[in-house]
């Protein structure tokens, strides 16, 4: 499937405008707010930094995210929960360093339009909880809607 870059754009504002009036919804399950910062937003059109997704991958996640807040605020179950020291990119005194934190992903698990969601919460070490990612888990394709593709693997890059 082909993605017009004009469709894409135009996507890409209409999500960024709904994405910045979120600011924060507050999670039952993790007894906190989840703010949606730029580093979310960002992660729906980038992999990791400096590195993009393609256009349909990137089409796909921002035609979901609408249905992201309303998940998070009725979440009550954990699906999956990894914690990891890695090395996170920060601004520290006007300059972008590495620094070894201890970073947890919260992940759950929501069923819309018949699309399986998994949205990924990260929690840097002495900071907040913000909404990280989201995708599908699984699709079902036009030739066989009894196969079914998953998407699995890297929390910090899916």
């Amino acid at each position: 499937m082909e993605i017009d870059d004009k469709k894409l754009e135009e996507l890409k504002q209409k999500i960024k405008q709904e994405y910045d009036k979120v600011g924060k919804v507050w999670c039952p399950c993790l007894e906190d707010h989840v703010h949606f910062n730029n580093e979310g937003f960002e992660h729906l059109l980038f992999k990791s930094w400096n590195r993009g997704r393609s256009k349909l991958e990137q089409y796909t996640r921002l035609r979901l995210f609408p249905f992201i807040p309303k998940i998070i605020a009725k979440s009550h179950t954990l699906q999956e929960y990894d914690e990891k020291k890695i090395f996170v990119r920060q601004k520290i005194n006007s300059r972008w360093e590495k620094r070894l934190k201890l970073v947890r992903y919260y992940v759950f698990v929501a069923i819309e339009k018949s699309v399986r969601l998994k949205i990924i919460i990260k929690e840097i070490e002495g900071g907040e909880k913000f909404f990280y990612s989201l995708y599908p888990s699984w699709k079902t394709t036009k030739d066989n809607p009894q196969k079914k593709i998953f998407y699995s693997g890297n929390l910090e890059e899916d």
